[in-house]
């Protein structure tokens, strides 16, 4: 292909395309483009650069000829591509974006694509529209209306606020040992036996475990966690009563943290995480003593993220608890093996999240105090 086109950089392009380059976060075929101007800009053939490109010497020429011709966007950039117009116009496929977001027709519980396209139809001069329409429109717009996710849906009012911070002030402390602060919640485990024998794994082939299984009850665990140091305690029991969690606390006064001065409790708005429990499982004297050694933080309502040790929870069951226990005595002893070698390793909670984050991040959340009372 004879040289027709000659490139000649000015500094700031030189400059443009080196940053360019050096990023390296665009389009694979822009960055081509790039490097095309940039070795034409040096001296090299077509033949030269099409081969250290790795592209057609078409492709050398073209970008060559967009940059004479025109500019260095236009040779970066691409010419839109043939095929045919778009099926909807954009007042159409604002159209479909709300109907998506509305209400299923009577009689359905969710849209599908066939159905977006009937409405579509019946409310435009469309005479058909294909699903495969819909499905690029609606992806487009990142919108899958045929699914839907549960979600807990806080009030976030002034108390939202005041506990949210004051859970956050805690975990931003620095750390006393005589004032600790842990986070504390509960956690139900099926114990789950086989009905038939696994059979186990093999070379090129998984283990296999039958569908069935037989349910021996529940149980339930008490989780503690420190949120200065690297230390969980976990506790298994029959049930979660108020007696069982006060019962807890009593360890955790006495076993766990006897050198406290003050025990900060964060935890839940469980209707047994209450004062009264003590009362219920110990004599007043004994129930006074206990509660003269705790404080209790209460995380908001439905905003159990904020309860460091959800996190815990979530490693347990991921790290130990995934699979089928049938047996009290071996879940208690598999979740103290989980419990020694997680202390053991230092493990902690990266938490990063703080009141200055949140208020920062989180401002519409927040209640508006410039309106009039």
């Amino acid at each position: 292909m004879n040289v027709r086109y000659h490139v000649e950089l000015s500094q700031a392009e030189r400059a443009e395309l080196t940053t360019l380059l050096s990023r390296g976060k665009h389009a694979a075929r822009k960055l081509k483009r790039a490097q095309i101007l940039v070795a034409a800009d040096a001296g090299a053939s077509d033949d030269e650069i099409a081969r250290a490109v790795a592209v057609g010497g078409s492709t050398v020429y073209r970008t060559k000829r967009r940059f004479v011709e025109g500019n260095l966007e236009r040779a970066l950039s691409e010419d839109p591509r043939p095929g045919a117009d778009r099926k909807l116009t954009g007042k159409e496929e604002a159209l479909l974006v709300a109907t998506a977001c509305a209400s299923p027709p009577e009689g359905r519980a969710r849209w599908t694509l066939n159905l977006l396209a009937d409405a579509i139809v019946k409310l435009t001069d469309h005479q058909s529209l294909s699903r495969e329409t819909v499905r690029r429109r609606l992806a487009e717009n990142d919108l899958k209306p045929w699914r839907r996710e549960m979600w807990c849906i806080p009030q976030v009012n002034g108390e939202y606020v005041a506990r949210m911070e004051d859970v956050l002030d805690l975990y931003a402390e620095a750390p006393d040992p005589k004032r600790p602060v842990i986070c504390f919640d509960e956690s139900p485990v099926q114990l789950i036996g086989e009905v038939r024998q696994p059979i186990p794994a093999a070379p090129g082939q998984l283990e296999r475990y039958d569908y069935e299984y037989r349910r021996n009850g529940t149980v339930n665990l008490f989780v503690v966690l420190d949120v200065h140091r690297p230390w969980r305690k976990v506790r298994l029991t029959e049930r979660r009563t108020a007696r069982d969690y006060a019962q807890c606390l009593h360890d955790i006064v006495d076993i766990d943290f006897p050198d406290a001065d003050k025990i900060r409790v964060v935890q839940d708005n469980l209707s047994t995480h209450s004062p009264g429990a003590l009362y219920q499982a110990f004599p007043p004297a004994e129930a006074r003593r206990i509660l003269g050694r705790l404080e209790f933080h209460y995380v908001p309502k439905h905003a159990s993220w904020l309860n460091m040790v959800e996190i815990e929870i979530g490693v347990l069951r991921g790290q130990c608890l995934d699979r089928r226990i049938d047996d009290p005595k071996r879940l208690a002893s598999e979740i103290a093996a989980w419990e020694r070698q997680r202390n053991a390793a230092k493990a902690r909670i990266n938490w990063m999240f703080t009141t200055e984050k949140a208020r920062a991040r989180l401002g519409p959340p927040y209640p508006d105090t410039s309106k009039e009372s």
